[in-house]
């Protein structure tokens, strides 16, 4: 007891520390940082942040540069190494702009296997995705949008029945549907979810539950986007209200039986009560496919799903076009949507190499980074997201980055995706009543022992600064990191360098 009084007095002084250190700087319930601070003042701030005893067992790395200037405002151990967390999103979406182009729109292909007469496919149904990732509920309001417009396409040329299946094309994303290097625990999560060619709905789906009208009676249950899919067994009781709270409640629960490939419901609700489940599909593709048999099915086109000859000409019958990368940015970077950096980085595989693999992308991306003055042993990339604990960025890496996007064509559109402090995305709750709140444009990054906060901010005087902070490997309290980069940002944000 005693030894525990100790640590949380030591972390209440720590935080009286910070609170002193950047007092008027970003911090939660912090007041307003100062209408001017000059860069000694901004490097004796920030030396004093970064020496807080609470953090002397991290590993923190702050850059904070003037790039027209070429002036190097502040460094700490940006030439080493860290996990960036989401920070890497910025590496995935900077070299797609730059290899892809702002306009690039993913096109998915459906084609018959097979002679079509009389409005039947003889024959299979084959889709050809190249990893669009907007066929979900955020990017189009509803998944099924986008699969109900094959379906209509395929009704107004007179398709009315497929003898054979809706299958899979191609397979142009070979290997793992996850990140080398994921952590296990986080595969049924929606953040963890697994991609590949076609992509659902991010690549999960919600389970919705109803108590019976009475105790004992089976629970309902619904599933979206689609209906069919995932499949569900019930295993779950509905109980009295008042027993939910008792000894026999157990809470609603989902496991996956992979053995029959259905997910099963357990525990217990209480009689016309709801719940809600997200699921993460465990075949990206199988979801994708089976939820536009749905749509076909709902628009009137039969499929008998009969095994067929699989050497049949090929003929194409409809493509569908996605919205243009520019408008999946900020869809992306905005909320750090895991899954669309996934498929982004597997479609610059694609397009580059001609195999759709991550280990494709990073050569590509290792060129770019090296063409942009990233030193060769500045990064070590695994992933497009950030799940990987097995990325390393420093600092320096990232500052190239921010400033190759700052001389892009396509600056406008990459600074306008990224979250605003106090305005939007991850940063919407952050830096509120600072200079910051409004001016910084950043990318957060988040991962057990890691934060990071990488982007611009606009001084005083009206020069456009990039800064990037990465930490990792503390002991001090998650919000306490969080604290210090706010500050920083918010520091950066009040200088003035004339």
């Amino acid at each position: 007891m005693r030894s525990t009084r100790r640590v949380l007095a030591r972390w209440r002084w720590s935080a009286a520390v910070v609170a002193a250190a950047s007092a008027g700087c970003a911090r939660p319930g912090g007041a307003p940082a100062p209408a001017r601070e000059g860069r000694a003042a901004f490097r004796h701030a920030v030396d004093s942040l970064v020496d807080l005893p609470a953090f002397r067992n991290a590993h923190l790395g702050v850059l904070v540069v003037d790039p027209e200037r070429g002036d190097t405002i502040y460094s700490h151990d940006a030439g080493k190494l860290f996990l960036p967390a989401s920070n890497m999103k910025l590496v995935t979406s900077s070299v797609a702009i730059a290899r892809l182009g702002l306009d690039y729109r993913w096109v998915t292909t459906v084609a018959a296997r097979g002679p079509v007469r009389d409005g039947t496919v003889e024959g299979d149904l084959l889709v050809f995705g190249r990893g669009d990732p907007t066929v979900s509920n955020r990017m189009r309001g509803d998944a099924m949008r986008p699969l109900r417009d094959i379906a209509d396409s395929l009704y107004a040329r007179g398709i009315r029945r497929v003898t054979g299946g809706v299958v899979l094309g191609a397979d142009v994303f070979p290997g793992p549907t996850i990140g080398f290097g994921w952590s296990w625990d986080d595969l049924d999560d929606p953040d963890g979810a697994a991609v590949d060619e076609l992509l659902f709905n991010d690549g999960f789906g919600v389970i919705h539950v109803r108590g019976g009208d009475r105790p004992g009676v089976a629970p309902s249950v619904v599933t979206t986007p689609a209906r069919a899919y995932p499949p569900v067994r019930m295993a779950a009781r509905t109980v009295d209200a008042a027993d939910t709270a008792g000894l026999r409640a157990r809470p609603l629960r989902v496991a996956r039986d992979t053995a029959r490939g259905v997910f099963v419901v357990r525990g217990t609700i209480a009689a016309r009560d709801t719940a809600s489940l997200a699921v993460t599909f465990p075949d990206p593709d199988g979801a994708y496919l089976a939820a536009l048999r749905e749509a076909l099915q709902d628009r009137g086109i039969g499929v008998d799903g009969r095994p067929v000859d699989a050497a049949g000409a090929v003929d194409s019958l409809v493509r569908i076009v996605s919205p243009p990368l520019r408008d999946v940015l900020p869809a992306m970077l905005k909320p750090s949507q895991n899954q669309m950096a996934e498929m982004l980085l597997r479609t610059l595989a694609l397009v580059e190499t001609g195999v759709g693999r991550a280990d494709s992308a990073r050569r590509v991306e290792t060129a770019q980074l090296e063409a942009w003055g990233a030193a060769p042993d500045g990064f070590v990339l695994r992933d497009g997201s950030g799940m990987a604990r097995y990325d390393y960025l420093s600092p320096e890496t990232v500052v190239h980055v921010l400033d190759a996007m700052r001389r892009s064509p396509a600056f406008d559109a990459f600074y306008a995706a990224l979250p605003i402090a106090g305005v939007d995305g991850t940063l919407r709750a952050r830096m509120r009543g600072t200079p910051a709140e409004g001016n910084v444009h950043a990318k957060t990054g988040s991962l057990a022992n890691t934060r990071s906060l990488s982007g611009y901010a606009t001084t005083r005087d009206g020069r456009r600064v990039i800064f990037s902070v990465l930490c990792n490997n503390w002991t001090a309290p998650p919000a306490l990191v969080l604290a210090v980069e706010d500050s920083i940002a918010a520091r950066v944000a009040a200088l003035r360098l004339r």
